[in-house]
């Protein structure tokens, strides 16, 4: 069963984590965040913005700055700056 983003359900926002320094290490690593879908493009469901709930505050991603498109790659291949639905535990 196919899926459709809507306003208020939750979905996963995949971090963009920090630059790689010159001995390979990330100060804030990929992670995946609890997001809440705040619009969805109506030309194209897979690309919808959000808040993200981030453990140090809040960050909103909008259509109007680009929002964010569906990755379904498996986890640990994901794109920073993409959406999931979250997996089923």
């Amino acid at each position: 069963m196919q899926q459709t983003p809507s306003v208020g359900r939750v979905v996963h926002y995949v971090s963009h984590g920090t630059p790689t320094r010159p001995d390979g290490t990330q100060a804030y690593t990929q992670q995946c965040r609890a997001a809440i879908v705040t619009e969805v493009d109506p030309a194209d469901a897979t690309r919808i913005g959000v808040a993200v709930l981030n453990p140090s505050g809040q960050f909103f991603h909008p259509l109007a700055a680009g929002g964010c498109v569906l990755d379904e790659a498996p986890a640990g291949a994901r794109d920073g700056g993409s959406w999931h639905w979250p997996e089923r535990v």
